[in-house]
């Protein structure tokens, strides 16, 4: 089976006999692969009425657990977002309902965001529609093929990020 990368790859090897563009296979279809998966989450959301960063502020306010909430700094270390980012988010999403802010007990200066009542049950319908599509996404794949493939994408990942105390990794 070949795709319209190994196409691109047979040109430069035709091209360029001298270079080894075997990195632009695996970038390239990742690539492309990315932008296919986010138009198909982003129309699963917007099902909800939910864009893919709303689904992930109410998405991690719920995988946190009882009583779902958190201060927008732990939002935003899980969310890896800017301070003005995750206030915008917010602001988005307390005016539709689904997430409250109150005061932390435990620091006077502080917020909790949480999830209402409507913001969980949004969320829960969504998440289903959503692994629901994941899985179709990933059935042309074995259950082996999915642990390998799940396996090899976390050593790229890890080998891309950077250690503790270091700056983002250079672009490739």
């Amino acid at each position: 089976m070949r795709d319209d990368v190994d196409r691109i790859l047979d040109q430069w090897a035709a091209e360029r006999p001298d270079l080894d563009t075997s990195p632009m296979g695996i970038i390239g279809r990742i690539s492309r692969l990315s932008r296919s998966l986010s138009r198909s989450i982003g129309a699963t959301l917007a099902r909800h009425g939910l864009q893919p960063d709303e689904f992930d502020v109410l998405a991690t306010l719920r995988r946190s657990g009882p009583p779902y909430q958190l201060t927008p700094t732990q939002l935003r270390g899980s969310m890896m977002i800017t301070s003005a980012t995750m206030t915008h988010r917010l602001d988005k999403l307390d005016q539709r309902g689904l997430i409250s802010r109150r005061p932390d007990p435990s620091d006077r200066r502080g917020l909790l965001i949480g999830l209402t009542a409507d913001g969980r049950s949004l969320v829960d319908r969504a998440l289903d529609d959503h692994v629901e599509n994941e899985h179709r996404l990933l059935a042309g794949l074995s259950p082996g093929d999915r642990e390998q493939l799940a396996s090899l994408l976390r050593r790229l990942v890890v080998a891309g990020e950077p250690a503790e105390g270091e700056g983002a990794a250079p672009p490739p």
